[in-house]
């Protein structure tokens, strides 16, 4: 049976994920390799890549022309931006973020890695853990990526030695203990040959463990690997206005997505910032009702009582309830051309909220190849430190650690209304 054969009927969910290497490391004909093998390459793209690599005189299809728009972009002069792939198997779907590794698109891999829950982390087998992989790493571990796959790229060029192998991931190891990332998968590799990315090839029999796909197919999804808090901030409060129709009179819905955790019809919440507590009366989707909502479910939620709740509020369980606070301490990467000015004002976007923020202070900047915190005055495009705001109104929020969409946000120019900043609260 093929790699990618499996039982009808097995669905193991979405699966966001990202990859970032140094340069040469093989990104691209990894990701190409992966569409090849799991044959979602359309028959015209795969004859325009297979003339292409005719032409440069290659004897095998260059797979990383997959994603040479990339490439030519960079060549060009023009700023890099996320590029998203996407690819099916027969067990689950895939969205892969492509994210440039340079220094320079720091702000570019931070907004990549935001909504991914597994990195792969691309390493030269011939150079080893760069300064790069450090960087990468460590940003992946910032926004919350919860599953590490380090790839041990292009063993066919060190004859597949499973001696190399070993002492980059004894490397490897020795860092992720100083930065707290904890849980990591190793994997040896030739993207180029194909060997242990879909199929397990012939050349890697002294590795046991399972290929990149298996790694892929088995990895837990968003809000899958612990129980979440419910967490539901309000988009809209609909209140139909239709003259006769007794039903719709007294109708008053909370729109907006489950963040986080899930809620049932019967149970008991509590709106923020007014703590007013109520029990949820009927959930509703499009034209039906439904008995519970789960994260990432927009619903319109109906509550027994007559609450003054409006956008921006946030509906959470009872007993579960955020800190509701006018200060906030986060790590903060600043994504304007502009540096940030301490003397004034921005806007705060957190999940449905917006509010006015005064910088309270820069307590460092951190220095994203050595990991050394710097003292900073400012803040320049692709910079990380930790900032402390202080807000004109209270947000409804938790730790970026436990909660990543509560515990988000980004900052707004307001002369502008361009995104200058992405923060995640600690």
């Amino acid at each position: 049976m093929s790699a990618i054969e499996h039982l009808p009927g097995i669905d193991n969910g979405l699966l966001r994920f990202l990859t970032c290497g140094s340069v040469d490391d093989g990104k691209s004909t990894l990701i190409g390799r992966l569409l090849f093998d799991t044959k979602t390459i359309l028959a015209d793209t795969l004859h325009a890549i297979t003339r292409t690599s005719e032409r440069r005189g290659l004897e095998a299809v260059d797979l990383s022309l997959l994603t040479d728009g990339l490439l030519a972009e960079r060549e060009q002069g023009i700023t890099i931006d996320v590029a998203y792939r996407y690819f099916s198997t027969g067990r689950r779907k895939y969205i892969i973020a492509d994210a440039p590794g340079h220094e320079q698109y720091t702000r570019n891999m931070v907004t990549a890695a935001s909504t991914a829950n597994l990195a792969i982390i691309l390493i030269d087998a011939r150079k080893g853990v760069l300064t790069q992989t450090r960087r990468h790493s460590y940003l992946a571990h910032l926004v919350g990526i919860p599953h590490i796959v380090v790839a041990i790229n292009k063993m066919d060029l060190v004859g597949y030695d499973q001696a190399t192998f070993e002492r980059i991931r004894s490397e490897y190891l020795e860092f992720a203990a100083t930065v707290g990332i904890g849980d990591v998968r190793f994997i040896p590799m030739s993207a180029l040959n194909g060997d242990m990315l879909v199929e397990r090839g012939e050349n890697l029999d002294w590795y046991s463990g399972p290929t990149l796909l298996d790694i892929l197919e088995n990895a837990p999804t968003a809000h899958s690997e612990r129980d979440e808090r419910f967490r539901f901030p309000v988009q809209y409060v609909c209140r139909p206005q239709k003259s006769g129709d007794l039903k719709l009179h007294d109708y008053r819905g909370f729109m907006g997505r489950v963040e986080s955790g899930e809620i049932a019809v019967g149970d008991e919440v509590m709106v923020l910032p007014s703590e007013t507590r109520t029990r949820v009366k009927a959930i509703e989707i499009y034209d039906r009702s439904l008995p519970r909502a789960i994260a990432e479910q927009s619903v319109t939620l109906l509550l027994e009582d007559e609450v003054d709740t409006s956008r921006g509020d946030m509906i959470v369980r009872a007993q579960e309830s955020a800190l509701v606070t006018r200060r906030i301490e986060a790590m903060l990467c600043w994504l304007g051309d502009a540096p940030l000015d301490t003397r004034r004002k921005y806007l705060i976007r957190q999940t449905t909220r917006e509010t006015k923020a005064a910088i309270e202070s820069i307590d460092y900047r951190l220095d994203i190849n050595s990991l050394q915190q710097l003292p900073a005055g400012s803040l320049s495009m692709n910079d990380i430190a930790r900032v402390a705001f202080r807000l004109a109104q209270p947000l409804c929020i938790d730790a970026y650690a436990e909660n990543r969409s509560t515990g988000a946000f980004i900052v707004i120019d307001e002369s502008n209304n361009n995104t200058v900043g992405a923060g995640m609260i600690l």
